[in-house]
């Protein structure tokens, strides 16, 4: 490797650390204020907190890489430019493409990482995520319920007024409201002195023992004049157990999407292999459902058959086009009365399978953009390098001022685009592949114009074309004045 690669890879792997760094820790404050709601005020030791922080941070890396390079590139050959250090190269036969070739061989194998680490360590980073979650509040289940407010907790809203204990499952003056099945609010309540949080990591179950209590239930009169007495039943008790599903203690996630759906935990393979299987899936209830609607669209009925057939053995003839004139009026009001009853059952299974199709296609379409997102990040390295090295040439500026300003915009632009076109793939407005392709398709015009300027020596904006004709505007005003002011003297 020649003197001048060496230097360049340097110079360039110096920014792109520095900035990546920054750039990372950034994120990480954003993923703390998200999941603010599950740390703060849940008696987590610190070791639960770094683990938790731990398995959320890959997932931060497909926003980091393509920014860090984006950045980097434009920093690193804005101070080339703007210390003349390129005029140097092409004095010297350098041209851009050469001084450039030693860091794409790097951002292509940058590249080739991030997609196996979008491959493999993401989904594996996903899976511990999500389970470590669940373990945290089989292992203190106490996070769940805070001090001194109600906290919701599956199908129960619970208040206690003090914790204590090693993992805080000794509860002191506790009342719960048990969520009500309709919308009539709550119609059981639970006091209880003193109680006790029992959990296995073995069991989904979280049991909540309750001591010394009270269990009060409204009663709704079938009589309405009753129900102005506000009736209740009231029952004392020594010892209560509640059980609780712990898999309700993920419904009050923050980023519920990405817990519910699988996709983001599977390898390439493994997706290849879903996505087959939910095609096989979706085809076969199409055809299910076809056969099925199509044999509830024929006419049974007995007596409409036996006139038809009489009919037809009687004349030899096909039947009239109006086959309602073979029937007598009370027939006529029965058969038009069973079609329509068959045409509202009908509709009303259409549009119950329109809605389950429809969701089983999201489904579907969320796992391809999974896996098409796998290679969108390795290309966006690749295409970032060559948005950020061509423009930091052209701008000839370094340093953290004009180069954060473009970098920022050109990444909310690419990331804008993406969210977008996932959103508007997962609605099936797009197919899925466009969708996940949608910023790259963009920006990569936007990568060929700038690397093409940039090796021609033109500048980002030929400012000629907009002056050329601003100045000869003036210059024709202006002699159109000296014009008159000539004639006025004389």
């Amino acid at each position: 490797m020649k003197i001048l690669d060496k230097y360049l890879l340097k110079t360039f792997l110096i920014t792109f650390a520095t900035v990546f760094v920054i750039l990372f820790f950034i994120f990480i404050l954003q993923t703390i204020w998200l999941f603010i709601a599950e740390l703060a005020g849940k008696d987590l030791d610190i070791g639960l907190i770094i683990k938790f922080l731990l398995f959320s941070m890959p997932r931060i890396i497909p926003l980091v890489l393509p920014l860090s390079i984006l950045l980097a590139s434009i920093m690193t050959f804005g101070n080339l430019a703007e210390n003349y250090e390129f005029a140097a190269m092409k004095s010297s036969g350098i041209s851009l493409q050469r001084a450039m070739r030693s860091l794409t061989l790097f951002i292509v194998v940058l590249s080739i990482v991030a997609f196996f680490f979008a491959n493999n360590v993401i989904p594996f980073a996903e899976y511990k995520f999500i389970n470590f979650r669940k373990n945290i509040a089989q292992l203190k289940p106490a996070m769940a319920i805070t001090e001194g407010q109600f906290s919701d907790v599956g199908f129960y809203n619970i208040k206690v007024n003090k914790k204590s204990g090693e993992n805080g499952n000794k509860l002191d003056g506790i009342t719960i409201h048990k969520k009500a099945v309709n919308s009539d609010g709550s119609k059981t309540v639970i006091k209880a002195k003193n109680g006790e949080l029992i959990s296995s990591e073995q069991s989904s179950i979280l049991q909540l023992v309750l001591n010394n209590g009270n269990y009060y239930e409204d009663i709704t009169p079938k009589n309405y004049n009753d129900r102005k007495k506000f009736p209740f039943a009231k029952s004392s008790f020594k010892k209560y157990t509640i059980n609780i599903d712990l898999s309700q203690l993920n419904n009050t996630d923050v980023d519920e999407e990405k817990v519910t759906n699988s996709n983001n935990m599977l390898t390439v393979n493994e997706l290849n292999y879903t996505i087959d299987s939910l095609n096989n899936n979706y085809k076969t209830e199409i055809d299910s459902y076809s056969e099925n609607i199509n044999l509830r669209t024929i006419i049974e009925n007995k007596t409409f058959n036996e006139v038809a057939d009489k009919e037809l053995i009687k004349k030899r003839k096909p039947l009239p086009s109006d086959i309602l004139s073979l029937f007598d009026k009370n027939k006529k009001s029965e058969i038009l009365k069973t079609a329509s009853n068959n045409l509202s059952s009908i509709g009303y299974s259409i549009d119950g399978s329109s809605t389950n199709l429809k969701a089983k296609q999201k489904n579907i379409n969320g796992h391809l953009l999974a896996l098409y997102d796998k290679f969108v990040i390795a290309y966006a390295c690749f295409m970032m390098f060559f948005i950020g090295a061509p423009l930091g040439a052209i701008i000839r500026k370094g340093g953290l001022g004009l180069p954060i300003i473009f970098a920022v915009l050109i990444f909310i632009t690419f990331h804008f685009i993406n969210t977008f076109g996932k959103r508007f793939a997962q609605e099936n407005g797009i197919t899925p592949f466009l969708g996940a392709w949608m910023s790259s398709i963009v920006l990569t015009p936007l990568a060929i114009l700038l690397t093409y300027r940039a090796t021609n020596d033109i500048g980002l904006i030929n400012m000629d074309v907009i002056l050329a004709p601003i100045q000869k505007l003036i210059q024709k005003i202006t002699a159109n004045k000296k014009k008159i002011a000539d004639n006025g003297h004389r």
